[in-house]
């Protein structure tokens, strides 16, 4: 391989992506197979996810608040809650 994975996704190469996965196939690492064709199932979408420099980090943080509270609320809005 010539650019190892870590340092395509630590230094945010993703012009670098497409050679990974191909070097994978080529190499004999069945557990890096998936993987490999996960990537090249959204290969723009992991690719402009490694250039460009917008994320959803605020709204994964708030999705994950929501869930949160949800998991603490389960099972506790019964019938009599409701009635009153």
């Amino acid at each position: 391989m010539s650019t190892p994975f870590a340092q395509t996704l630590t230094e945010r190469q993703g012009q670098r992506l497409p050679e990974w996965p191909d070097a994978v196939r080529h190499d004999d690492l069945p557990g890096l197979h998936t993987l490999a064709a996960g990537i090249d199932r959204d290969r723009a979408a992991v690719i402009a996810g490694l250039t460009l420099p917008w994320n959803s980090g605020v709204v994964e943080g708030h999705v994950n608040r929501i869930k949160m509270l949800k998991r603490q609320m389960f099972g506790r809005a019964g019938f009599a809650l409701l009635r009153r």
